[in-house]
């Protein structure tokens, strides 16, 4: 039973991760892609997709796996070698001491994640230049998205989100998501049955106080009591009509 419900998960994921590739030109023939690896269920799960495509695709391309040791205290650096060793994937691993910097920096008690994030792309951009990548992998999924166009909304004034395919302001570099159609939930029940060998984040992963972890709450109420909300929040994204917005900057009313 457990074989089943684990086949059939993949071949949903696998579906909608090439469905996204397709909708987007994520992937182009000679790609090196940089997939990014945090040792959370997302990364480890895009991974996994990204291998199975790489076989199955008319086109040829190289993945590189790429890990941050950020130096949290307690960070088990020896697990995802191991993992990508007897997987036999390429990888590299990039040690920086953002942990200390982080922490230096924000107060305690208040949320590291834009900080944190902010030093994570300056590095993984600089290391996908050096080494010739030409696309950056993050594991965000649809879920991820839905949660973004509501921070947006709620403490931006803008009606943004994240895209699947994002250039850099330099047109250096292009940032791919190939889970932005796979829901969370089955990328956990995926992660579970596939036992990867998961690594908390010490620096931010368990902070409660986060705009992020309440809007995720409130989406989850949403779909306890309309089943498929999310989904449909996540279609709308792609079908925008601007004349029945109020953006005079894309739609002019005259």
């Amino acid at each position: 039973m457990q074989d089943k419900a684990f086949n059939k998960l993949q071949n949903k994921l696998k579906h909608l991760t090439g469905k996204a590739i397709a909708d987007f030109n994520m992937i182009e023939e000679g790609d090196k892609i940089m997939v990014c690896l945090s040792g959370g269920k997302d990364s480890f799960a895009m991974l996994d997709m990204l291998l199975f495509l790489q076989k199955k695709a008319p086109i040829e391309f190289e993945l590189l796996a790429v890990n941050l040791d950020q130096k949290q205290p307690g960070f088990p650096e020896y697990i995802l070698p191991e993992y990508l060793t007897k997987l036999g994937v390429d990888f590299h691993i990039i040690e920086q001491d953002t942990y200390s910097i982080v922490k230096n920096i924000i107060p305690e008690g208040k949320t590291t994640c834009g900080l944190c994030s902010r030093l994570r792309r300056g590095i993984l951009y600089s290391f996908a230049e050096e080494h010739n990548c030409s696309k950056i992998a993050l594991g965000h999924h649809r879920d991820d998205r839905v949660e973004t166009l509501f921070l947006n909304m709620f403490f931006g004034s803008k009606l943004k989100s994240m895209p699947p395919k994002l250039f850099s302001d330099d047109r250096k570099h292009t940032v791919i998501r190939p889970l932005s159609y796979c829901a969370e939930k089955d990328i956990l029940a995926y992660a579970n049955i596939a036992n990867y060998p998961i690594i908390p984040c010490n620096l931010c992963g368990s902070q409660d106080n986060m705009q992020r972890q309440a809007i995720k709450m409130m989406l989850q109420d949403w779909e306890k009591i309309n089943p498929g909300r999310i989904e449909n929040i996540s279609r709308s994204l792609k079908n925008v009509v601007p004349s029945h917005l109020a953006d005079t900057t894309i739609y002019k009313f005259n």
